[in-house]
């Protein structure tokens, strides 16, 4: 059997549209772009014959001056945009595309999203059928000049074939379903794009059960209304089903919660007589709820790569899409979009030349930085050229020192990102010390080894630095350079302290669990008090010696931690909370308090509504610091006259004072009710066990799979190994296609019944978190594989998205939260 390699599915399915491409202008949109970067699908286009790849939101004229082929004699006459949203969505960008191109007379549109995909938004301005599109949307707004006449619809003549005419041109514009648009961080683990639709739809409506759009609604066993089903709940059942076809392989599906319970149910309504009779390779697919371990994806653990995705900075959102309402149809299920965290990270490559013995060296570099980043090439210059503009002010602009792109799963044939992904803090920095030690002998350059000594940030730093000296090592080493940049930046100050602080303070927490609720409460407790005195020693001392430790908001992450440990190893009521009275309500006291203390720093969606009110508690706090420092103290006395008309002014000082003081007190009156909120909010957390009887019975006794008693193993890891071994899990439910229940109910009356498969029994297994994964549970599924009876099994891994803990706060109680 053929091993199965996502990435090289990608680049065949690119291949396969190769006719398409050659001699076309390639326009991408964000969520295509971040895909193909992890891909490495960029120099296979130019391969394949385009004459430039583009951005579709900043589509301009002068893209098509930039052809990489410059074989081409004739103008382009030909486009094709891949995007990863809804044509509705992206059907702006086209028609600025098409506008700016007027000798273009083909244009080929490939989108993740299939044609009945489409319909899970039915209230969008092109409709359901959005591939046909009767009303030939895309011809309105095309123009091919000020001399050209505007277009005039035609209807579509075929089923995906629009034709515009125009002053004796003819534009075309074919419209097809391309759903191999995923970001592969290795060869076995992918992602959804960020900005594309399928990841920004909701996964569960507004309701009791629910924590954010961006997960899956709390698994309680009831059954999903058809009408309630929400779009991102439907669109990943479509890219599922369209990935499986891609790949050939012919699934048994399974599903652990009640959103993955829909997901199968859908993919299985999908399925045919035609689909069971291909020629396919059977596989296993197991889909599950993010909400069933919220755990693993808040933690901090040895995770290298998750060490190194949550320091970096990332790259703004740079599409401004929504999901457009149709004004003739209902609004039902027109939501807005969850805002993803992009996986474009920014490097800063200018720390790769700060010492004083390269400044010179430096310089030149950066100014042909800047130069190539400003459309000419300095090595084709001739050198007394004047009239070139002078870069050296602008050579050390952030534009040029921190490059934006992703990480590059497939460079040059390398799998940097799949060798790192199994990798702790130790392990993946000595990896990177080899791999920059092998750039540095292929370079002939010598570099002093310290032996098996373990590697430094420093030492990382000094290898970087002798690879960037020339233009061509730092090109054909970029790869290697980034990784190591990047590895400096996450072990650096203040990342470095707070992580380490993260990480102590969740094995307090894990190790307080299993004692009592009140150790567990004092320890929460003790950590919001650590926060505000160190937010008020900020405050108070302008050197910051104290940058780096937990602040407000990471405490609140913890405390979310500590209700989900208490709600585990202390059930309770739905209703009440695994705390008493008396701590709970010591716990509200001290988060009310440290909202008070510093309500500047203070800024998430429990408290929306009252920014002013704390704003203004900040000004108010800010000039009374101000003034004391300001103020001298009076050594003399002031005459008695002098004083004699300040008496009036004295009272309504007074005045002033009762005021604000009144005011004050209302502010935390609200404060206090907001913060009750928040507190039930903690309560559904830790009562998730106790909502699905069944499933948390399953959840109980995969505790047995718990090695090592020390370290906690995430769901996936316990997964993995109980289904290697057969292990029956309460509330997996497996789905059962229509022929396959045709077969169990006529061939069951004459005893030839088949039994229900297993999910290990497959040579290739398939587990899809609706709702994200995080690298760390990666890397517990890799040594789960490796330590199971069953090493040579194939297994890929993906989920809607690549969480990173403070991903985590953002949707359960940041701008992507119901809370």
């Amino acid at each position: 059997m053929v091993a199965v390699d996502l990435i090289a599915s990608c680049l065949d399915s690119i291949r396969q549209i190769g006719d398409e491409i050659t001699d076309a202008l390639v326009y991408l949109d964000a969520g295509t772009l971040e895909a193909f970067q992890f891909v490495g699908a960029f120099p296979l286009l130019l391969e394949l014959g385009a004459r430039a790849v583009c951005s579709l939101e900043s589509t301009s004229p002068l893209d098509a001056a930039a052809e990489w082929n410059s074989s081409f004699a004739h103008p382009a006459r030909k486009i094709v945009i891949i995007t990863s949203r809804l044509l509705s969505d992206a059907h702006r960008y086209i028609l600025r595309c098409l506008g700016n191109h007027g000798t273009v007379s083909h244009c080929i549109v490939l989108t993740a999203i299939s044609e009945i995909g489409h319909s899970a938004y039915v209230d969008s301005p092109l409709g359901p059928d959005a591939f046909r599109n009767g009303d030939n949307k895309w011809g309105s707004g095309v123009h091919y000049g000020p001399s050209e006449s505007s277009p005039r619809k035609k209807d579509f003549s075929d089923d995906d074939l629009g034709q515009v005419e125009a002053g004796g041109k003819r534009l075309s514009v074919i419209v097809c379903h391309f759903p191999m648009i995923f970001s592969p961080i290795s060869s076995r683990t992918f992602v959804l794009p960020s900005e594309g639709t399928i990841a920004e739809s909701y996964l569960s409506n507004h309701r009791e059960d629910s924590l954010s759009p961006g997960l899956p609604s709390i698994s309680t066993g009831k059954a999903f209304d058809g009408d309630e089903v929400p779009p991102g709940v439907t669109l990943t059942a479509q890219f599922l089903y369209h990935l499986a076809n891609k790949m050939d392989l012919k699934l048994d599906i399974f599903s652990l919660g009640d959103t993955s319970k829909v997901i199968g149910k859908l993919m299985m309504d999908m399925s045919s007589l035609y689909d069971v009779g291909r020629n396919k390779s059977s596989a296993g697919l197991l889909i599950v709820d993010r909400t069933i371990d919220l755990l693993t994806p808040c933690f901090h653990g040895d995770s290298f790569l998750d060490r190194m995705l949550s320091s970096l900075p990332r790259k703004e959102r740079t599409s401004s899409y929504y999901v457009a309402k149709n004004p003739q149809t209902p609004s039902k299920h027109t939501q807005a979009a969850v805002k993803r965290s992009p996986l474009d990270i920014k490097v800063p490559f200018e720390t790769a030349f700060s010492t004083e013995e390269t400044k010179c060296r430096t310089s030149m570099l950066s100014e042909s930085m800047m130069a190539f980043v400003s459309g000419w090439n300095s090595a084709e210059v001739d050198s007394e050229v004047t009239w070139l503009p002078d870069y050296t002010d602008k050579a050390h602009d952030d534009k040029v020192g921190s490059i934006s792109g992703s990480f590059l799963s497939n460079y040059d044939g390398v799998r940097y990102l799949e060798a790192l992904l199994d990798r702790g803090s130790k392990d993946g920095l000595m990896l990177i010390k080899k791999w920059l030690m092998e750039a540095l002998k292929l370079e002939k350059l010598s570099f002093p080894s310290k032996g098996r000594q373990a590697a430094s940030v420093s030492e990382l730093h000094s290898m970087v630095q002798m690879l960037c000296q020339h233009q061509l090592s730092l090109v054909r080493n970029r790869g290697v350079i980034q990784l190591a940049l990047a590895a400096e930046m996450a072990l650096q100050e203040p990342q470095s302290t707070r992580w380490d602080a993260f990480t102590s303070a969740e094995r307090i927490l894990s190790v307080t669990s299993a004692e009592t609720t009140q150790s567990l409460a004092s320890e929460i407790r003790d950590f919001i008090n650590t926060s505000t005195s160190v937010e008020s020693h900020k405050q108070g001392n302008t050197m910051g010696s104290s940058q780096g430790l937990l602040t407000f908001q990471d405490i609140l992450l913890l405390t979310i931690i500590g209700y989900i440990l208490a709600g585990e190893n202390f059930p309770t009521s739905i209703a009440g909370g695994p705390f008493s009275w008396e701590d709970e309500r010591s716990l509200k006291d001290v988060v009310v308090d440290s909202i008070l203390e510093r309500p500047s720093s203070v800024k998430f969606r429990f408290l929306d509504g009252l920014e002013k009110e704390l704003e203004a508690i900040a000004r108010s706090k800010d000039a009374d610091r101000n003034k004391d420092f300001s103020e001298p103290t009076s050594t003399t006395t002031d005459d008695f006259d002098d004083q004699w008309d300040d008496w009036d002014d004295d009272d309504d000082n007074t005045d002033n004072q009762k005021e604000e003081a009144y005011g004050n007190m209302q502010l935390k009156l609200e404060v206090r009710d907001r913060v009750d909120q928040l507190f039930k909010f903690f309560h559904i957390l830790s009562s998730m066990r106790l909502r699905n009887q069944v499933l948390g019975e399953g959840l109980a006794a995969l505790s047995r799979f718990e090695t090592d008693s020390y370290s906690r193993k995430g769901l996936l890891y316990k997964l993995i190994l109980a289904v290697l071994t057969r292990y029956d899990i309460p509330g997996l439910e497996y789905h059962s296609s229509a022929v396959g229940r045709l077969f169990k109910s006529g061939l069951g009356r004459f005893g030839l019944g088949q039994s229900k498969p297993s999910f290990g029994d497959q040579s290739v297994l398939i587990i899809f978190v609706v709702g994200g994964i995080n690298t760390l549970e990666v890397r517990e599924v890799m040594k789960a594989i490796s330590e199971s009876s069953r090493p040579d099994v194939e297994l890929i891994l993906g989920g809607t998205t690549l969480l990173s803990p403070d991903d985590m706060f953002e949707l359960m109680l940041g701008s992507s939260s119901f809370t």
